[in-house]
């Protein structure tokens, strides 16, 4: 009874799982992730960056491209910066939604806070597992690092 019972959860998980990568829209102009949003207001990547000369947080609209995504199941994104320097890290609200992996290449305005904060070297090598980088790329990574890490409250493809 036992085995059974561990049976039925194990593919219960499956299903649920399965399902849920299922439901995430394509990304398309117009769609939206988590709460809903419009693009009036958003700031671009560089203003972003502007502003963390004069405060350490920055609340509202972002525009950005996205050139990276979670290949696990869509869990973070990362958005393009200008000039030199690594993406953006963008997480979603308690994991509350997930992105497509055709989001890529497309530009959207996500809603959330902004801060600049020391990035760990287990936190970045678990990112790097998670955008699908090999071994020796992981192993590379050896210091911690000040970043800008953004945790989005919805996300909008504008196109």
């Amino acid at each position: 009874m036992k085995r059974v019972t561990l049976i039925f959860a194990a593919i219960t998980c499956f299903v649920a799982v399965s399902m849920a990568q299922e439901e995430i829209p394509s990304a398309r102009p117009g769609i939206q992730y988590g709460k809903a949003i419009d693009e009036a207001g958003a700031i671009n990547v560089k203003e972003l960056e502007r502003r963390f000369d004069l405060d350490s947080v920055y609340t509202g609209k972002i525009e950005g491209e996205v050139v990276e995504v979670c290949k696990k199941k869509g869990c973070f994104i990362r958005v393009k910066r200008e000039g030199e320097g690594s993406p953006i890290l963008v997480r979603f609200k308690d994991y509350g939604f997930f992105m497509p992996q055709d989001i890529v290449g497309k530009i959207v305005v996500l809603e959330g806070q902004a801060k600049v904060k020391e990035v760990s070297v287990a936190q970045q090598q678990h990112f790097a597992e998670d955008a699908g980088k090999n071994a020796e790329e992981i192993a590379k990574i050896t210091e911690p690092k000040m970043d800008i890490n953004i945790i989005a409250d919805g996300v909008v493809v504008v196109k």
